[in-house]
């Protein structure tokens, strides 16, 4: 019988492989700790800087709100701000939807509107050629 099966023989000698312990979760924590310093702070320095901001704010504060929207702060609510952005228009936001407050002054005065100036009307219409003019005339 020993003709056609091999005879397996024990080794002996080597020892069964160690548990690698704290080593093999050391790469997990490095990560974890790579992730907090890196993402998670920040964001947390963020939001803590916005809440008091937002916890901060006055009526007549100029503001932009997270839309893009700029105006005047006109009346405060516990949850909930009016804005005005321009002359008798008012919107409703929610205290949160304020992104910055701008410094004073950034806004235009009502009475110093310089869009009147460049909007006139000859500045929408294409310059004439004199070409155009000589055929006008004949």
């Amino acid at each position: 019988m020993d003709l056609l099966i091999a005879t397996a023989y024990a080794q002996g000698g080597q020892q069964a492989p160690q548990d690698p312990g704290l080593m093999g979760l050391l790469p997990l924590i490095l990560i974890f700790v790579i992730f907090y310093f890196l993402l998670m702070r920040p964001q947390i320095k963020r939001a803590k800087e916005h809440k008091k901001m937002v916890d901060s704010l006055s009526k007549n504060d100029e503001v932009v709100t997270s839309g893009g929207m700029l105006g005047r702060i006109t009346r405060l609510d516990e949850q909930f701000v009016t804005v005005e952005i321009a002359e008798g228009v008012r919107v409703k936001v929610q205290r949160n939807a304020i992104s910055a407050v701008l410094p004073k002054g950034t806004l235009k005065d009502k009475g110093s509107d310089s869009r009147a100036e460049s909007d006139s009307p000859a500045q929408d219409r294409p310059a004439e050629s004199p070409s155009s003019k000589e055929q006008a005339s004949s």
